[in-house]
């Protein structure tokens, strides 16, 4: 018969001629089932009787005239005290007679006082022969099948026995809350169908579809829909939910009367009439298959997601367990279907089709893969031939294509990589260099250290651009010395394998030149002279080894992909900053500081161990707008305004501002740092006052309003009346705009200038910077450009990819032992060291930090020494020499 879907109208005691029974017929016939179960509850108080065999007849005539089978639900385990088998074979049973206190079966403590169970483990002949009666004699009397209670504690003995002599039945195994291991010895007795737990499930927990892998094996596993007891009736929602389960689960159907009926009297029954005829309808196409239940979510996710996978169809339930809140399918859930993305939401368990679930809401769809992606282009067999053989993978150090790793020149470069093949054949490889400018590459052998990885050094001996990479290829000599000392060692015939040396060196003979050949010749004369001991010895010799290498014979050779370094002089790395102002070099508030003032302050530096002074703009200061003292809006008489508001009548950035001198007192105070050992460092800061010759010369490079007017700069809440800024992309400045910022560097290095601190590069394009350092760097190497960049991190990191030798840091702002570590971990160690250089300020102009404004000369020194030793680059402004501490 097709896979069953049974109605379980209650036990049958004379009443199978009573209106009620027909009743249940017609609506079984109705709701789409095919087959009814009766309970026979006689049978576990005596044998079967000739009224029992005539109400079976009649109620089997009646089923099968509507096109119903006929089930009978069996218990022959628990059977009464007075039962005529445990009367006769009382030693098949445990007993627990009224009033006894002790627990006879270890098994069933919960043993019901009067009644007797059967032990599996005793004889059971007489058991099978009583039982075989009865089941035969039910079958003669039209039964269709038999649900035998309790399965696993009846044994797969006694089970076999009865479907080995009653095969025209179809047997049900019960195995709802059996012990797994007394259910797995029933595989193989000859059980159609079993019952598995699906009403006590929770709709989260694993065990349900581990039950149901286990059951299956023994066979295709029906979905029981039963009131679990002790619990009140459930709503018409929730029967629903377990219908849907079942469908999708079951290869059969279990239902009780009185299921169809909803618990509450005001909710429709046709809602539950539906659900039942289409879970019977759809577990009636998979006729008895064998489906594999997966849960693809787990305990705790809102929504439990299960997938039923036919042959060839899945379905899905979307669960959501909770009876009271209604839950999201997110695409984090939806994605556990895995391959099966394409939902087809199944009538009626469909629910409304939104990304909610209503609270206790089991919604089922037909899942489908969505196609399989083709790979666009196939791989011409050819094109796999070419392919390299040896792979060359986790080069370090490495860095985007294009952009460079930095290094200081005079240091040698640590080279490492994964190199390995197929096979066992012995590898070779070399590390190649050069610098820019250079044609030839430079060889050095590099060196197996372990697990595949290998290891080699190349000096960056010229100030400037270079690049390496790795050569690999597979050494055939190599290999063929491995293999002979190998055999050598052995002490086996090596006639062969001389054989094989020899041919070897003469087809490296062909290809050589110069004094490589000359050696490789005198190697193959030698061979034809030797005896064998000898001629062994020659071959594996480190010089003949060496000869071959020279040879160039390389098969499978690869090159990986070049890898460029920026070879910086030393104070890339390693200089001590030290910042003021000149216009304050002075000894009078009613004074103007000037560039000859300075001069007469490098001692004082140099002695404190400074090697790089820094000036902010030194050029002339805009008018309009100009700010006064402290960030006041509005300038008193006299306040010389922000040397950041760059420009005025006297000049843009290839001017000195009047009031700190002329271009022969600036190279005067070059000369001056010279003689101190010091470098001077400018600001290069691309920012204009509205007083700046370019708004005039070109007003294309600026962004205008459609009132005429020019937006100053802004940082809200921080506002800058004073400065205007240029735009890079405006069509009269590219490149226009971009030639003339360059050529303001250009101006500068003329003038003996080779350290840069840019101003917030963070706020000007990257493309820009990338060129231009390229730019500059490409005529004058020595150049080094800072950031001034307090912005995020992958910026900052951007920047130095870009080119800027050093960087501003969070180094100002980190003062706990964690905080430095933590941050220190990150800036020493690859990749972030091989192209970040930290630069760490102690304080700046603008950049007061609580930790000194409180912690007195004691935390002056604390953070100078961690500046001084956590980094080879630090600095400080000016004041903080003398622990300048108040706060504004």
């Amino acid at each position: 018969m097709p896979a069953p879907t049974i109605f379980h109208i209650g036990a049958l005691a004379g009443q199978a001629t009573a209106p009620g029974s027909m009743a249940r017929l017609e609506q079984a016939q109705a709701l789409g089932f095919s087959a009814i179960m009766i309970g026979l509850p006689q049978l576990g108080r005596a044998a079967p009787d000739e009224n029992l065999r005539a109400q079976v007849v009649h109620l089997a005539r009646l089923c099968h005239a509507r096109g119903l089978g006929l089930l009978a639900d069996l218990d022959l385990v628990s059977l009464d005290l007075s039962h005529p088998l445990v009367v006769t074979e009382p030693a098949l049973f445990a007993v627990r007679r009224s009033g006894e206190g002790r627990i006879v079966d270890p098994r069933h403590p919960d043993m019901p006082q009067g009644r007797a169970l059967l032990r599996a483990d005793g004889p059971i002949e007489t058991a099978v022969r009583f039982w075989n009666e009865a089941v035969s004699l039910l079958r003669e009397a039209g039964l269709d099948g038999v649900r035998l209670r309790h399965s696993g504690a009846l044994g797969p003995g006694l089970c076999q026995a009865l479907t080995c002599a009653n095969t025209g039945l179809l047997w049900i195994a019960d195995g709802a809350g059996q012990d797994w291991a007394h259910m797995l010895a029933l595989t193989g007795c000859g059980f159609d169908y079993v019952l598995g737990s699906l009403p006590w499930w929770d709709f989260r927990e694993s065990w349900f579809v581990e039950e149901h892998e286990l059951l299956s094996r023994i066979a295709p596993v029906m979905a029981a829909v039963e009131s679990c007891e002790g619990l009140p009736p459930a709503s018409t929602r929730a029967r629903c939910a377990r219908l849907a389960l079942a469908a999708l689960s079951g290869a059969g159907l279990l239902l009780p009367a009185g299921f169809e009926t909803p618990a509450d009297a005001g909710e429709a029954p046709d809602r539950l009439a539906v659900c039942i005829r289409a879970a019977n309808a759809y577990v009636g196409r998979a006729d008895g298959i064998r489906a594999r239940l997966s849960q693809r979510t787990g305990p705790g996710a809102p929504v439990t997601i299960m997938l039923c996978e036919h042959a060839a169809s899945c379905d899905a339930a979307l669960i959501n367990p909770d009876p009271l809140v209604a839950a999201s399918l997110g695409p984090d859930l939806l994605a556990t279907l895995g391959e099966y993305q394409e939902l087809e939401p199944m009538d009626p368990f469909a629910g409304d089709g939104t990304a909610q679930l209503r609270p206790g809401e089991v919604r089922l769809c037909h899942a489908r893969a969505l196609p399989a992606v083709r790979t666009r282009q196939r791989i011409d067999v050819r094109k796999a031939l070419r392919a390299p053989r040896v792979t060359i993978a986790n080069v370090i150090p490495h860095i985007e294509p294009g952009l460079s790793i930095k290094r200081i020149v005079g240091e040698r470069v640590r080279v490492e990589a994964d190199i390995f093949t197929d096979g066992h054949p012995v590898l070779a490889a070399d590390l190649i260099h050069r610098a820019d400018d250079d044609s030839n590459w430079q060889h050095v052998p590099m060196h197996l250290l372990a697990n595949d990885r290998w290891l080699a050094h190349f000096p960056l001996n010229r100030l400037g651009g270079h690049r390496f990479a790795i050569e690999a290829w597979i050494d055939t000599y190599g290999t063929f010395v491995h293999d002979l000392i190998k055999k050598r060692d052995a002490g086996l015939d090596l006639s062969l394998e001389l054989e094989e040396g020899r041919l070897l060196i003469e087809d490296a003979c062909r290809g050589a030149s110069g004094a490589t050949a000359d050696a490789l010749h005198a190697i193959r004369h030698a061979l034809n002279e030797l005896g064998q001991a000898d001629r062994v010895a020659l071959l594996i010799a480190p010089e003949t080894a060496e000869a071959m290498r020279r040879s160039h014979v390389r098969p499978h050779l690869v090159r990986s992909k070049p890898i460029l370094i920026d070879a910086e002089r030393q104070k890339a790395r390693f200089a001590s900053w030290y910042e003021l102002f000149p216009r304050s070099v002075t000894s009078s508030r009613r004074e103007h500081g000037t560039l000859r003032n300075v001069i007469r302050e490098l001692p004082r530096i140099q002695a404190m161990g400074f090697d790089v002074l820094y000036l902010p703009p030194i050029h002339p200061i805009g008018r309009t707008n100009r700010k006064g003292a402290n960030n006041a809006v509005t300038a008193a008489s006299g306040e010389p305004g922000s040397p950041y508001a760059i420009g005025a009548r006297e000049g843009g950035h290839d001017a000195i501002h009047p009031e700190l001198g002329t271009f022969d007192d600036f190279q005067a105070l070059m000369a001056a740092c010279q003689e101190h050992g010091i470098e001077l460092a400018l600001d290069f800061a691309i920012q204009c006052s509205p007083d700046h010759p370019w708004l005039k010369e070109h007003p294309g490079w600026f962004d205008w309003r459609p009132d005429g007017s020019i937006k100053y700069a802004e940082n809200p809440p921080k506002k800058y009346q004073d400065i205007v800024n240029v735009d890079f992309y405006k069509p009269d400045a590219c490149p226009q705009l971009w030639l003339a910022l360059r050529d303001v560097v250009e101006f500068w290095i003329a003038h003996g200038v080779r350290i840069f601190r840019v101003d917030n590069p963070h706020t000007k394009p990257l493309p820009f910077w990338r060129w231009l350092i390229a730019d500059i760097r490409h005529r004058y190497p020595d150049v080094l450009f800072l950031a001034e960049a307090f912005t995020r991190p992958k910026i900052m990191y951007e920047l130095a990819k870009l080119g800027f030798s050093q960087s501003y840091t969070y180094f100002t702002w980190r003062n706990s032992k964690a905080e430095l570590t933590e941050y220190l971990r990150e800036l020493a160690n690859p990749p972030v060291s091989d192209w970040f250089r930290p630069q760490f300020f102690v304080n700046t102009p603008d950049i007061n930090p609580h930790f000194l404004q409180g912690s007195g000369r004691a935390g002056f020194l604390i953070r100078a020494a961690l500046a001084a030793t956590l980094s080879g680059l630090w600095g400080m402004y000016s004041g903080f020499e003398v622990c300048e501490a108040a706060a504004l």
